[in-house]
């Protein structure tokens, strides 16, 4: 972290949850709140007047909701927003998803009802989000864009293996494109899709039901030992890292975390390398840190093919820049070439399938 002092804006209708935030704030070491907003309205207001290093949004808010008031923020003065929801009501995660997809960066839970062993697991995974974010180089976003599903112009790369599984990586500003990708499959897509999206705890659920809804491929948390099924898309679980075995079903565990993270994409790659080899094709996406970037280069090596999203689409670049960086990459492309190159795939798998 390289700001001496995190200047946050806290968003919240409610004068106790205002409150809760604000003291919780105060007590870390490092981070000021600059002010307090009650609407959407009085916070975009306020991001534009105060030019808070970190806004914490609240989703249901009268005049202008969190959602909307993302959008403005992010389309004309881009600033790190971490939204807090709460994880029980489906309604509200949803639209705490959208949110990313405008550009928020990540969901916290909402500190409200907690015991004191829970509140205090929130309150630092609140304050230890606050300090990863601020630095983060956010753009404005155009969320009304549509996205074109297009054959991929930048080379001319014809698969020699047919692909046998997808595989996903992806942290902050991931939900977006994952929604953008999977909202254009259609419906007799036929590769089985394995996706590690870094998220905050008790939003596992309720992100796998999201994404299922914008989709005509069934999303589901995966399970131990679930079978690779064509069409359906796999999430790894909050808190297990999601590998797959020789016989090619699902497996999870609680092993050590891979550079604190777990799951971590660096172990699905890597069984990804170990199983299927030339057969399977990494996609790493926005995020921040180098979690996958490891088991990437394993699936270089082994053959595989290996996707990342293109810096100028991202909302954090971090994770495609570094494989860039490692020279693994076969393909940088935009989400909507992404789409494009997985539809070839399944296209070329078909193919050789009939």
């Amino acid at each position: 972290m390289t700001k001496d002092i995190i200047r946050v804006l806290v968003v919240d209708d409610s004068q106790i949850m205002r409150d809760i935030l604000t003291d919780m704030l105060h007590e870390a070491p490092g981070i000021q709140v600059l002010g307090t907003a009650r609407d959407g309205m009085e916070a975009v207001e306020l991001t534009a007047s105060l030019r808070p290093d970190v806004i914490t949004m609240d989703i249901r808010m009268p005049r202008l909701n969190g959602l909307e008031a993302t959008r403005q923020i992010m389309s004309s003065m881009p600033t790190p927003i971490i939204v807090v929801a709460s994880n029980i009501y489906e309604a509200e995660m949803n639209i705490a998803f959208n949110a990313t997809a405008m550009g928020a960066l990540t969901v916290v839970e909402k500190p409200h009802g907690l015991d004191a062993g829970s509140y205090e697991s929130v309150r630092q995974h609140i304050i230890t989000t606050i300090q990863l974010m601020a630095d983060v180089q956010v753009v404005a976003l155009a969320p009304n864009e549509q996205v074109t599903v297009r054959p991929p112009q930048r080379d001319g790369y014809k698969p020699t293996t047919p692909c046998e599984l997808i595989a996903i990586a992806a942290s902050a500003g991931g939900p977006g494109v994952l929604r953008e990708i999977l909202q254009c499959l259609p419906a007799d897509f036929s590769l089985p899709i394995v996706i590690v999206q870094h998220i905050a705890r008790g939003f596992g659920q309720g992100f796998a039901h999201w994404l299922d809804s914008l989709t005509p491929l069934p999303v589901l948390l995966a399970q131990p030992g679930d079978a690779l099924v064509p069409g359906r898309v796999l999430l790894a679980p909050e808190d297990r890292h999601l590998t797959l075995t020789p016989g090619h079903v699902v497996q999870l565990d609680q092993t050590e975390p891979v550079k604190g993270l777990r799951p971590s994409a660096t172990r699905l790659f890597e069984s990804l390398a170990a199983v299927y080899g030339p057969a399977a094709v990494g996609v790493i996406l926005s995020g921040m840190g180098e979690d996958g970037v490891a088991g990437l280069e394993r699936l270089h090596a082994a053959g595989g093919h290996v996707i990342a999203q293109s810096e100028e689409s991202c909302v954090v670049s971090d994770m495609p820049k570094t494989a860039v960086v490692r020279g693994i990459v076969d393909r940088v492309l935009t989400p909507g070439e992404i789409t494009s190159a997985i539809l070839q795939l399944d296209g070329h798998r078909k193919s050789h399938a009939g």
